[in-house]
């Protein structure tokens, strides 16, 4: 792409970032605090429980991974049609993304509820921490599909700038959450002490809480979109086919993701007890760097994909490359942070002498490798709110499968490596897809609008700049 030079409106650019990523990265933070706080909880009653419900945690996040891709392309069509306008097309986007995100939300919820033995037997070979984990999943199976329900709400609302009442319904949950936790797991209040299932309960409880909150505020502000049910289905054959389209390689790129990773947390969880206490408590951190990386995440979603849809394609491509360079640095400060605090942290989540030298290890891997990591996140983000839904899919599937897995796998069975090295080698594709990534954002090739305003004026810009599809 040839360069133009033109003032970038800083002041603006500064503002809306930190309106829609502040709030963003403060309700995740909360939420990742409550998982730590319940770490702590957990910790009393031994590693193999913070051990089973770590675990637990990882078929959640392969849930994660089979929804996100209607997430992501739900995003995309409503920024764009918020840019454009066009209140609509926003409407029925939203029905069609919650429509296949209950479908994930149910499937899980069966899988955790019917079958919870066949998913424990998976992740580990440790009978007792299979045995703690299936009584958990057998009652936080009913909190999958509100999860999904409240997922698909708070995308919408921070899609059209509406960052605030997820945030207020992330504050509910949360203080619900260790509230209820506290009392069940411990029998406090003449309850009886339920230890892991305790904390189950308390997940179900909470996602009641936070879904009641957010449609209570969104009655109260008389916001669109989210109640007009009879709008929700008005699909057309053409409309269906666009979406999926565009939902594809994001579903494919989430789901295969999600299996790549599935079989990672395999190798980590037929580890010793120590390591995967270690691996439970890092998850939990690891979330924390993930929080208050999604907030700048959603605002690169918002800012880029509203100018596009709007057909302000070099505003778009003028904030696209610049909200990857303040990510990436704004993720390394975090990780310093959370390094310089680690020792107090990793012994009140319950780890001590050999699963404490192996979470310092995990962190210190992770600190250096989160900084490059994010940062292929969120151009990936980028690209798919602009329309380019394929091509971060492309890199992350073919560098997961043709490397990522083949070193872990290799390490941790053909060459019996320490645990250290074969959790390094988890990011050992990262530095390679980075490099690819930013040759395809400086080539502004993944501006692809769906709106019809910002099809009208693609043209021109590619024009202009001698972009060639």
């Amino acid at each position: 792409m040839t360069r133009v030079k033109q003032a970038f409106d800083w002041h603006y650019f500064i503002k809306h970032v930190a309106i829609i990523a502040v709030p963003v990265a403060l309700q995740n933070l909360l939420t990742t605090t409550g998982s730590m706080v319940d770490t702590m909880m957990l910790a009393s009653l031994g590693e193999k429980t913070v051990g089973a419900v770590g675990l637990c945690a990882q078929f959640s996040s392969l849930m994660f991974a089979g929804y996100w891709g209607f997430v992501g392309g739900g995003m995309l069509f409503f920024s764009q049609y918020w840019g454009a306008g066009d209140e609509d097309g926003i409407t029925r986007s939203y029905g069609l993304t919650l429509s296949f995100m209950l479908t994930v939300g149910f499937l899980f919820a069966t899988l955790a509820l019917m079958f919870p033995d066949v998913v424990m037997n998976i992740y580990t070979d440790k009978k007792e921490i299979q045995t703690i984990g299936i009584t958990y999943l057998k009652i936080v199976g009913f909190a999958y599909p509100l999860q999904i329900f409240a997922m698909a709400i708070s995308a919408l609302l921070r899609s059209i700038e509406q960052v605030r009442v997820p945030l207020y319904g992330g504050i509910a949950s949360v203080i619900a959450n260790c509230f209820f936790n506290y009392l069940l797991i411990f029998g406090k209040c003449g309850l009886p002490r339920m230890g892991a299932s305790g904390a189950a309960l308390g997940t179900v409880l909470a996602g009641m809480v936070n879904l009641i909150v957010l449609v209570a505020f969104i009655i109260k502000k008389r916001l669109p979109f989210v109640l007009a049910f009879s709008r929700h289905f008005l699909w057309s054959r053409y409309f269906i086919r666009e979406y999926l389209q565009k939902c594809f390689p994001i579903l494919c790129n989430e789901v295969m993701i999600g299996i790549g990773n599935m079989m990672v947390n395999i190798v980590l969880g037929h580890q010793s007890e120590q390591a995967i206490a270690a691996v439970a408590v890092f998850r939990t951190l690891e979330g924390l760097i993930i929080a208050f990386f999604s907030g700048f995440s959603n605002a690169a979603t918002v800012l880029v994909g509203k100018e596009v849809g709007a057909g302000h394609h070099e505003t778009a491509y003028q904030r696209a490359w610049r909200l990857v360079y303040l990510c990436s640095s704004l993720i390394g400060t975090a990780c310093l942070v959370l390094i310089a605090v680690h020792n107090p942290l990793l012994h009140a989540m319950g780890l001590h002498d050999e699963s404490f030298r192996i979470g310092t290890g995990m962190l210190i891997i992770y600190s250096v490798a989160a900084v490059i990591r994010m940062g292929n996140w969120v151009q990936n983000d980028t690209y798919r709110s602009a329309g380019d839904a394929a091509f971060g899919s492309i890199m992350e599937i073919t560098f997961m499968y043709l490397m990522v897995l083949p070193c872990v796998y290799g390490a941790n069975y053909g060459l019996r490596a320490p645990f250290l090295l074969v959790f390094a080698l988890c990011y050992v594709d990262e530095p390679i897809r980075y490099i690819i990534m930013q040759f395809h954002m400086y080539s502004a090739k993944w501006i692809k609008p769906v709106s019809d305003v910002g099809c009208a004026t693609i043209a021109a810009f590619r024009e202009k700049h001698n972009i060639k599809q």
